[in-house]
Order: C-alpha cells, then sequence, then structure tokens
C-alpha cells in the first residue's frame, strides 16, 4: 500500500471520527434537552433560551469541521421544513470564518490554473480583500493596465469536500433508518442535493456563467453595477473579474462623508431586486452587506455570485395573479394561486395555510407597515412549514431569506426603509403586466361578473333540489373532521399520559413499601415493570408538546 493511499484512508477516519462525535453529541443533547423540557414542564422563554444554545454550540462546530460544514449549514439555514425556525436564525448568521493561506499557494494555484496566460499579470497583490471557506480573493492589474480581482480556491478543497459530503452520506442513511426523524422527510436525497449543490459551487467557470448572466440583466440600468468576467483568466479553480471600487455598504460614515444619499440607495436596491424576481426570474441569493458596495457616483454594486436562485417560468408567469389576489386580500384565490404553481401541496389540510395567509395579508397590507415586515413573514412562513408537508421548493425559501436580508440592508442605510411601500407603484404596473391592457382587465372583470350572475341564478333552483332531497331522506351530509380528529387526539394522548403517570406512580410506592418491609430482592420488580411505560410516557410528552406549536397558527 502506498503511502498516499493509506495518507488518505487516515485523513477519511479522521474526519469521519470528528463528524460522527459532532453528530452524536448534537443528538445527546437534544434528548437531554427533551426529557428537561418534559420532566420540569420549563417556560417557552427558557426553552427559546436553550435552543438558541444549541443552535449557537451546532453553528460553532459547522466551522470548526471547516468548509463543507459551513457551505452545508448555510444551505441548511435555507430549509425550514428540516429545522426549527431558531436553528434557521442563528444558522443564517453563519460567515464564513477561515484563515488565510500563503500568498505562495495563491500563486501557484493561479499559475497552475491559467498556464501561458498567467504571464498577462503585470502585479498581485498580497494581502487579500477577503477570505471565506471556498477561496480567497486577491486584487491584481494585468499588464494592459486593467484592474481586476482574482478569486482563488483553496488548496486541496476538492478532496477535502469529497470525504465530507461521503460521510454526509453516510448520515442521511441513518437518519433516513428512523421512522421519527424520517417522517415527512427524504434525508438521502436531501443530502444528494446538497452534494451536487456544493460540487457545482467548487467549478468556478459556473460562478462565472452566473456572473455574466446578472451583469446581463443589468447592463442598461445606470443605477447598478457588476463586474465583467475576465473569460481568459478564469478557469474551474480561479475566477477573475474586473474590479471596481466601491465604499462598502455598511460604512454608512464614509457614505456619508461622500454626500451619498442613504435613502436613494436602498430604494435602488429594492427596485433591482423587484426586477430581478418579477423581469429576469434570476436573483442574488446572498445580499450581506459584505456582497454590497457603494460606488462614488452612487451606483449599488454586487459582488459574489456563488449564491444565485433562479424562479421557474410557471412562478414567473402567475406572479401577476398572486400580487392581484393579495391586493384584494383575497386569501383563498392566492392559496389557490400558490397551489397553481406548485408551492403548497394540494392534498393538505388547507385550512391552517388560508387562515396563516389570511393574518399574513393583513399584516403585510395594513398601514402603517412595519419596517421588518418581510423578516416577520418569514418567521411566520418557517413555523408553518416546519410543522406541515409543504412542497415549498429550495428557491422560494431563497427568495424569502433574501429580501429579509436586504430588508434589513435597507433599514440600516434608512431607518425608515419600508420594501412593501418602496415597492408598491411597480407591484401596481406588475398587476397589469403580462401582456395585459385595460381593456383585457375589463373583460376579465365583466367575465367574472358573468360567472357571479349564472351562479347567482341557479342557487334557488339547488335549494329547492336541497330541501326536496331532504325531505325524502336522501341528503347526505359530509363532514371535515380534521380539528375534531386532533382535538380527539390530543385528548386521548392526555388520557393515556394520565393513566401511565398513575401507574408509574403506583409502582414506585410499591417498589417503597416492599423496601420497607425489607423485601430488597422483590423491590426492583416493580421498577422494572415501571421503565417502559416511563419510555412511552415522555414519548406522550413529547408528542403534546410537538403539537403546540402549529396549534398557535391555527387558532
Amino acid at each position: 500500500m502506498s503511502y498516499h493511499i493509506l495518507h488518505y484512508r487516515l485523513k477519511k477516519l479522521r474526519r469521519a471520527f470528528l463528524i460522527w462525535i459532532t453528530l452524536i453529541t448534537l443528538l445527546l443533547n437534544l434528548w437531554i434537552d427533551n426529557i428537561r423540557f418534559t420532566i420540569f414542564q420549563t417556560k417557552s422563554n427558557e426553552k427559546i433560551r436553550a435552543q438558541n444554545k444549541r443552535a449557537r454550540w451546532f453553528t460553532n462546530q459547522l466551522i470548526k469541521l471547516g468548509s463543507a460544514f459551513i457551505k452545508i449549514g448555510q444551505l441548511l439555514s435555507a430549509r425550514p421544513d428540516l429545522i426549527p425556525n431558531t436553528w434557521i436564525q442563528e444558522l443564517s448568521k453563519l460567515q464564513d470564518q477561515v484563515p488565510n493561506f500563503s500568498f505562495a499557494q495563491v500563486e501557484e494555484t493561479i499559475k497552475e490554473e491559467l498556464g501561458s496566460s498567467f504571464n498577462e499579470i503585470d502585479q498581485i497583490i498580497r494581502n487579500p480583500v477577503g477570505s471565506a471557506s471556498l477561496a480567497q480573493v486577491h486584487r491584481a492589474t494585468l499588464k494592459d493596465g486593467k484592474k481586476v480581482v482574482f478569486k482563488v480556491q483553496r488548496p486541496n478543497l476538492k478532496e477535502l469536500f469529497i470525504i465530507d459530503l461521503g460521510i454526509m452520506q453516510q448520515i442521511a442513511g441513518l437518519l433516513q433508518k428512523n421512522k421519527n426523524w424520517s417522517r415527512g422527510r427524504n434525508w438521502v436525497e436531501i443530502a444528494k442535493e446538497c452534494r451536487k449543490v456544493l460540487m457545482k459551487e467548487l467549478d468556478f467557470n459556473c460562478e462565472a456563467q452566473y456572473a455574466a448572466r446578472f451583469r446581463q440583466q443589468f447592463i442598461d440600468d445606470e443605477n447598478v453595477e457588476v463586474p465583467e468576467v475576465i473569460w481568459d483568466m478564469s478557469s474551474e479553480k480561479v475566477l477573475c473579474l474586473s474590479y471596481l471600487e466601491g465604499t462598502k455598504i455598511s460604512d454608512l460614515e464614509k457614505l456619508k462623508s461622500q454626500e451619498i444619499d442613504l435613502p436613494k440607495i436602498a430604494e435602488i436596491g429594492a427596485i433591482s431586486y423587484l426586477k430581478q424576481l418579477v423581469n429576469y426570474g434570476f436573483f442574488h441569493a446572498d445580499p450581506h452587506p459584505g456582497n454590497l458596495a457603494v460606488s462614488n457616483e452612487g451606483k449599488l454594486i454586487f459582488y459574489d455570485f456563488g449564491m444565485m436562485g433562479n424562479i421557474s417560468n410557471n412562478l414567473q408567469t402567475r406572479l401577476g395573479g398572486m400580487v392581484k389576489a393579495a391586493a384584494l386580500r383575497d386569501a383563498s384565490s392566492l392559496v389557490s394561486q400558490l397551489q397553481q404553481a406548485g408551492l403548497i401541496s394540494k392534498d393538505i389540510d388547507i385550512g391552517p395555510v388560508r387562515r396563516l395567509v389570511r393574518l399574513m395579508l393583513k399584516e403585510a397590507l395594513t398601514p402603517p407597515f412595519s419596517p421588518n415586515i418581510i423578516e416577520k413573514l418569514s418567521g411566520d412562513l418557517y413555523e408553518l412549514v416546519y410543522e406541515t408537508p409543504f412542497q415549498l421548493p429550495v428557491d422560494l425559501i431563497f427568495v424569502m431569506r433574501a429580501l429579509s436580508t436586504f430588508e434589513g440592508v435597507g433599514r440600516m442605510l434608512d431607518p425608515g426603509f419600508n420594501l412593501v411601500s418602496v415597492t408598491k407603484p411597480y407591484l401596481i404596473e406588475l398587476m397589469t403586466s403580462n401582456n395585459q391592457t385595460p381593456n383585457d382587465l375589463i373583460n376579465q372583470f365583466g367575465r367574472q361578473v358573468g360567472e357571479l350572475g349564472s351562479k347567482a341564478v341557479g342557487i334557488p333552483k339547488r335549494i329547492d333540489e336541497s330541501l326536496e332531497r331532504l325531505e325524502q331522506g336522501d341528503l347526505q351530509l359530509q363532514i371535515r373532521m380534521g380539528e375534531s380528529d386532533r382535538q380527539f387526539k390530543k385528548m386521548f394522548t392526555a388520557q393515556k399520559t394520565l393513566g401511565h403517570s398513575i401507574l408509574i406512580g403506583s409502582l414506585s410506592i410499591a417498589s417503597a413499601l416492599l423496601a420497607t418491609n425489607k423485601q430488597n430482592n422483590f423491590a426492583l420488580l416493580p421498577l422494572i415493570f415501571a421503565l417502559p411505560i416511563s419510555i412511552d410516557w415522555i414519548k406522550c410528552q413529547l408528542s403534546m408538546r410537538k403539537g403546540s406549536r402549529l396549534e398557535k397558527l391555527k387558532r
């Protein structure tokens, strides 16, 4: 066996040990928390603090495990159907906190990837502009005088990703075998999708194509700037972009000293996002302050195109109808549009969903508008998605997260910023878009009035038929028992828990009496019988606690 093969196997074994230890520790802590919450009837605020603590610990462990798991954490932060909202909020803060690698390795990678094109570089600045889990960014100057930046992939990253993602696949297989953990979730397919996304992100040729497409969308926009891809100087591990000088959008003091209109920048960003979502269906999925800057002329600059999102054609064509339904506060119509777009499963109990949508519309469209309305609506949506079998595509979650992130940036620039208020005039335009003229809208309204009139004319006849069937005893009444079934199950679980509590108490008393009468040989028997009952009692408690989250949304 060669040295390289042995080294690779030892490295894989060491990584597997670290990852499995982290997972086992996490599951053990969660199990202990569940027992503690159940037995001691912990208050809700204490539970939230404990969950925040576990989420922070998990986030720190992902950072320690390195590049692949940092990226996995960022992907998980866009999956509210898999993890609770508390964890989503913590993982959303996950930033690439990794040390720089040496300038010698930077030069070596660029030379290997570019070959003879390396001779066209006049100078590379040693100190990096930024360092992330996948790459390091350096400014440079080409011999023709052009200012550029090189995004250089970390050494041996692909090998480490293959090891880590292989271990993740094993973990997913284990989770899938457990019925409690796999209910409504296909962990194996989720792991495969993560592997596909992350391996694609390692290929900087994909990011170059994303950057070029995004630049093309705003090529004629006088308020937005996007770097140009230098194709001759780019490869799988090296991405070369034109250097656009600007001030970080979070450096408010410098922007004010340059007399930049900060509310105007927030408005430019909001409108640009509406264009990305509505006009193009291709959007920047990670607009945090590190990826945004402002030029000296007051233009908004976008950086880093590794994480981009797509909106399906089906969803794009239905956006106008969704906006109309939302403007009319027609929750039923909006839910129907969402179902037709494939965003909500058609075979679930739609009642709680409709009630939540109605509440969200009321909050979103009732002045005065909340400054963080997207963040609040995202939280409500995440709570519902975690508890019900939604079929929300990942890209829609990326939309909500991107809008929520930019909403925070907008409030940083302008405390009075509100995404709904800024984009309202453009949303009104959207209501009449999709090649619809005013005559089309009038005709559509006429058709709706005609349909309503036809239904109204038929109502007396239907009432007469129903009364006749009632007199003849032929009328059958169907009642949806979804809510009643839930309450019945809740009552059954509560009665079962009470019965178990009485039985456990009786067995404990019996054991104590036997011990008091010096019947030590028999004193353990009641406790042995009580053990499986105690485990079932804990399961009942956990089941009741799990149902309480969704119950709040259904009221």
